[in-house]
């Protein structure tokens, strides 16, 4: 949790926030898309998080990629921005969260790490295939970003 949101926690407790996030939808050379298992709630998804104040959007993916996967990121894209009732978590220790996620299609920097999870927010990652992702249990917003994350790459792959 960022020193901003814990501040807030303070204030607020465990109610309902709506937090502006940013999620790294990164994809191979063979048009896979890399998920990670997020460890608090045991769910695959995109990688990403919280937008810190000040921050931009894709500034924020490309930090989360980095913190929680060790890899270096380029952004090629917007994809498009999601919310709703899929993008509520209760998370484990009571707190409330509803999402507003910017989306972007990405690709691994030339030369970056090869990634390796943090083992704190996440414990494993894929390279899957657009059906290999729908065999997975994943957070409830990812059957309604990762379609378009999907037909976004076939559209600017390069």
């Amino acid at each position: 949790m960022s020193p901003f949101l814990a501040k807030l926690r303070e204030k607020v407790g465990s109610e309902l926030l709506m937090l502006p996030s940013a999620a790294g939808f990164v994809f191979d050379d063979a048009g896979r898309l890399l998920v990670a298992r997020h460890g608090d709630v045991g769910l695959w998804a995109a990688p990403g998080g919280g937008i810190d104040p000040d921050e931009r959007p894709e500034h924020a993916a490309v930090r989360e990629l980095h913190e929680e996967l060790g890899i270096d990121i380029e952004v090629r894209g917007l994809i498009g921005v999601y919310g709703g009732p899929e993008f509520r978590t209760l998370y484990p220790n009571g707190h409330q969260v509803g999402y507003v996620i910017a989306a972007y299609g990405c690709a691994v920097a030339p030369g970056s790490a090869e990634p390796e999870p943090d083992g704190v927010e996440i414990n494993d990652f894929r390279w899957v295939t657009e059906q290999e992702l729908s065999e997975l249990p994943t957070t409830p917003w990812t059957p309604i970003a990762a379609p378009e994350a999907f037909a976004w790459w076939r559209a600017h792959a390069r």
